[in-house]
């Protein structure tokens, strides 16, 4: 039957099964926040919401005075911008999905949306359709399009009127929000809607669940696209479809609802900074480690990017998403496509973790053991156990730890070479 526009009926919506499957995805902050490239996406509103002292003084010291937000816009250039290398990186990653803003809080927004006039990638700064040139070298490499949206917009007046009138009045949602919320979707047919800056207001002043309603009942991705939980004041971890709950979220036990962790390469910021420097970035095994926890636990894993003013992802950027690949050319049996165990993480350490696939259980340990054996207490053998890694050939020696309960693995005493550094995962067929 039809979805109908209130949360019982929205809820109980099956999540199309692409998104558990596709487990791994890259997140995209780029606007004109990628301009100044200080401090963080969020430079607009520390700047002139807050008035933070020092927001201005980095305004002073390096833009002429009198300098307003807007100007930054056409030195938005964009002019390094080549998606297809985008996509043949986010692809060489691992990635199943990309989820790219469209539109941040600062109303901008990536393509040329007639409600936005003058403030466009199209009518300004790229003078380009950046959210169709990305979706089309996505699809060329079969990887699924993700688009962000905020609802809210910080200084935008008809918001702010809204706001003002206790979100009595609509005239935000009805003549600019929810336009290019249907614009995106006609437009792009995107396989996600990665909604944010909900928690202002209620849903009955977004719109949401009628939006929704369209989407899941009548629009022309209505039965593969997937959205998260941010449709309103009170919806995060509640209503939706995969819950995101907070930003870098990590529940300690098994969700009874489908998730997915966001979290970001530059560990201070989403948008790009100029100023960052390298213990401020996320370490190969710090990223392998929250990928493989997110999954064990059922959920998908977001890592962001932030491109710079001219489109540019840096180099160290580049290098942390290849080296999660080549991890995922090995290991990525043991996560693609994977439901979580009857038991998460290993008892005694938090640096085993389970993961499945019918009745094969995959161990991925974290540390190398220091005498190169593997104790797992979990699993239950029997004599028809067999137990292999992942990127080394031959099967691997056990011993039964205590009769009835866990296995003592005998791991290769010399760690070959080409395995990855961190992060390796045994095969564990015919155990309980």
């Amino acid at each position: 039957p039809p979805y109908r526009p209130d949360w019982h009926s929205l809820d109980a919506r099956p999540l199309p099964a692409w998104f558990d499957r596709a487990k791994l995805g890259v997140f995209v902050h780029w606007g004109v926040f990628s301009v100044p490239a200080w401090g963080s996406e969020w430079f607009w509103w520390h700047w002139q919401g807050e008035r933070d002292a020092a927001y201005e003084r980095f305004v002073r010291s390096r833009f002429p005075p009198g300098t307003s937000y807007a100007e930054f816009a056409p030195l938005f250039t964009a002019h390094d911008f080549q998606p297809r290398q985008w996509a043949e990186l986010f692809w060489r990653a691992g990635a199943r999905y990309v989820v790219l803003t469209t539109k941040h809080h600062e109303g901008f927004t990536n393509w040329g949306s007639p409600r936005s006039w003058n403030w466009n990638s199209v009518d300004i700064g790229p003078h380009r359709d950046l959210v169709g040139e990305l979706g089309e070298a996505l699809r060329e490499r079969n990887l699924r399009y993700g688009l962000y949206h905020s609802l809210m917009e910080w200084f935008n007046p008809l918001y702010l009127a809204d706001k003002k009138n206790g979100f009595k009045t609509q005239s935000f949602v009805i003549k600019k929000m929810m336009p290019e919320l249907y614009d995106l979707v006609l437009r792009y047919k995107p396989d996600l809607i990665w909604s944010d800056g909900d928690w202002e207001a209620p849903d009955s002043y977004w719109n949401s669940t009628s939006f929704l309603a369209w989407l899941y009942n009548n629009s022309p991705v209505k039965d593969t696209v997937v959205v998260n939980d941010r449709w309103c004041k009170g919806c995060s971890c509640r209503h939706g479809g995969f819950f995101n709950c907070a930003d870098k979220y990590k529940p300690g036990t098994l969700p009874d609802h489908k998730w997915e962790m966001c979290s970001s390469i530059d560990k201070l910021s989403w948008g790009y900074r100029s100023n960052m420097s390298i213990a401020e970035v996320m370490d190969e095994a710090s990223i392998i480690e929250e990928l493989v926890q997110t999954v064990s636990l059922g959920g998908n894993y977001l890592l962001n990017v932030g491109p710079t003013k001219e489109g540019v992802i840096v180099p160290i950027f580049q290098e942390r998403l290849l080296a999660l690949g080549r991890w995922l050319d090995i290991n990525g049996e043991a996560i693609y496509e994977s439901q979580p165990w009857r038991v998460q993480m290993e008892n005694s350490t938090d640096t085993v973790w389970y993961t499945s696939k019918g009745p094969v259980v995959y161990a991925i340990f974290l540390l190398w053991p220091r005498d190169s054996v593997l104790k797992l207490c979990s699993p239950v053998p029997c004599p028809a156990t067999r137990v292999t890694m992942l990127g080394y050939a031959g099967t691997l020696k056990w011993q039964e730890e205590s009769p009835e309960k866990g296995l003592l693995i005998t791991l290769p005493s010399m760690l070959p070479s080409p395995l990855p550094r961190s992060g390796w995962a045994v095969k564990l067929e015919g155990v309980l």
